[in-house]
């Protein structure tokens, strides 16, 4: 089967002169300085090393703001990457970065490379998160630069951050909506967390921010995926890759957890379950067996089986089984009986 295969180059806090409130990107990253040339090279060949045929690989910069680098630094990297597509090893470029770093010169600039997939760091479309973060940038030029990305042909993808001061459910399901009109073709969702070395752990330490906590991390994302899905947006992840950050110690706060994605998707068939069950006239039926595919079996069992203690409790249901039998992914059938 084919797979689509990220090559990430991390460029940390590179092209980026903001310090927003929320970033310490070296830490994020895992990386202090901006790759050379060999070291480009050789992350590249080394990833490539692991790709099976049929694999559709892309090369992708991330962390920092890829477009705010000095020229001859883009000019570089890119020139890297696009000597890997013209040898038909990659099929293209994925970039991240901030809104206010994009404009039409930019972007003309950026259809001279094999570039496919443009990144933008969103984070929120709501005036005061955007102040409160220190993204220094408006609404109005965040949404301007989806549109300009979508106009030159480009790929859009949007990075949204849930619980940053002055969020809240409603702003973030806002900021959702307003995203969505715009047609992005991906997007990624991601519960604040407050990093060692950050003016957010400041605030924390000081008492002026409360991040959210695992379950509503849970919930907000529960909400907000399916709005995407629902309209045909693809959402490539839920929740940052914070094991090396776990391990190193350098989460003060938030809503972490090695399996936060697998929470979320979990929360959402339990949603869905419970609402078909809330339109289901039982008539005193006291055991429930839901029918899935089999692939779909851990994540509606949830983990630790607390969905099915939930529908338990919830619904006196003295037997609640997961059985995975259907062909299609994503869907289910619910059998009751005596």
């Amino acid at each position: 089967m084919s797979r689509h295969i990220n090559i990430p180059i991390f460029i940390p806090h590179e092209g980026c002169p903001n310090d927003c409130a929320f970033c310490n990107q070296r830490k994020i990253s895992g990386h202090v300085r901006a790759p050379s040339e060999g070291e480009v090279r050789k992350t590249i060949d080394e990833h490539l090393k692991t790709t099976q045929e049929g694999d559709r690989c892309e090369i992708a910069f991330f962390g920092g703001s890829f477009t705010g680098l000095p020229r001859h630094r883009q000019e570089l990297y890119l020139g890297i990457a696009r000597q890997y597509v013209k040898e038909g090893r990659a099929e293209g470029i994925r970039l991240s970065t901030r809104p206010d770093y994009i404009n039409e010169e930019i972007l003309a600039f950026l259809r001279e490379y094999p570039v496919k997939v443009i990144e933008l760091g969103i984070q929120s479309l709501d005036e005061e998160v955007l102040q409160k973060s220190n993204r220094n940038y408006s609404p109005e030029v965040a949404l301007s630069a989806c549109r300009l990305v979508k106009d030159y042909g480009f790929c859009l993808g949007v990075q949204t951050m849930l619980g940053l001061p002055g969020d809240t459910l409603e702003k973030s399901i806002n900021t959702a909506k307003r995203l969505i009109e715009l047609k992005p073709d991906m997007a990624r969702i991601y519960p604040t967390l407050v990093i060692r070395d950050t003016a957010l752990e400041q605030e924390y330490i000081g008492g002026k921010y409360i991040p959210l906590s695992l379950d509503e991390a849970v919930r907000w994302c529960s909400i907000l995926v399916p709005m995407y899905e629902n309209a045909g947006i693809k959402v490539i992840r839920v929740g940052l890759h914070a094991e090396e950050l776990i391990r190193e110690n350098e989460i003060v706060a938030g809503p972490v957890h090695p399996a936060f994605g697998a929470l979320v998707y979990s929360k959402i068939w339990l949603d869905r379950i419970t609402e078909t069950i809330e339109k289901t006239s039982m008539h005193n039926k006291r055991k429930l067996i839901i029918h899935v595919a089999p692939s779909d079996v851990s994540l509606v069992t949830g983990q630790n089986r607390r969905n099915v203690d939930f529908l338990k409790e919830n619904y006196r249901f003295s037997v609640v089984k997961v059985i995975g039998d259907q062909n299609s992914r994503n869907s289910f059938e619910l059998e009751f009986r005596d």
